[in-house]
């Protein structure tokens, strides 16, 4: 595998489900500069706050039997949500000229949802993915993940 080479000007972007940094390249390929230009963060409620605590019930169609409905991930819902505006963003800011290139590092999970929702011209920024979790490292950490 040969080494990435992220170039001037190029943007990575570090998320997960809650956090997401979108950094940008003032270096070049040999020494990473990465400078903050963007931090998108949504805040962690409570389950109750997102939704109703009690499954669902449903009746069976024969008979008087009840049985409970598979309750919906709430968290899961609102990280998901969180990840489709953070697509949104790319793309409006591909299509404005302000993001030439992107790399994208986030956790396996974010990667998924985020492929699903990309479009054209952010798959056409997109130069790499990492499947890592770095959004709670500060910059320098990053760069030297990266650089490695």
């Amino acid at each position: 595998m040969s080494k990435l080479q992220i170039r001037h000007g190029d943007w990575v972007v570090v998320c997960d489900g809650k956090k997401a940094l979108v950094l940008e390249n003032a270096g070049d390929e040999k020494s990473l500069n990465l400078k903050t230009r963007e931090v998108f963060e949504h805040a962690d409620a409570k389950t109750h706050e997102l939704g109703t605590d009690a499954p669902g019930r449903s009746f069976n169609s024969v008979g008087g039997m009840r049985s409970a409905v598979e309750q919906t991930e709430w968290h899961d819902r609102e990280e998901q949500q969180f990840l489709r505006k953070l697509s949104s963003h790319l793309d409006a800011a591909v299509i404005a000229g302000k993001a030439k290139a992107l790399i994208l590092v986030a956790p396996p999970r974010a990667l998924g949802v985020l492929r699903n929702s990309f479009s054209s011209h952010v798959i056409g920024a997109l130069r790499a993915e990492i499947d890592k979790d770095f959004v709670k490292l500060p910059t320098h950490e990053i760069e030297k993940h990266l650089a490695a």
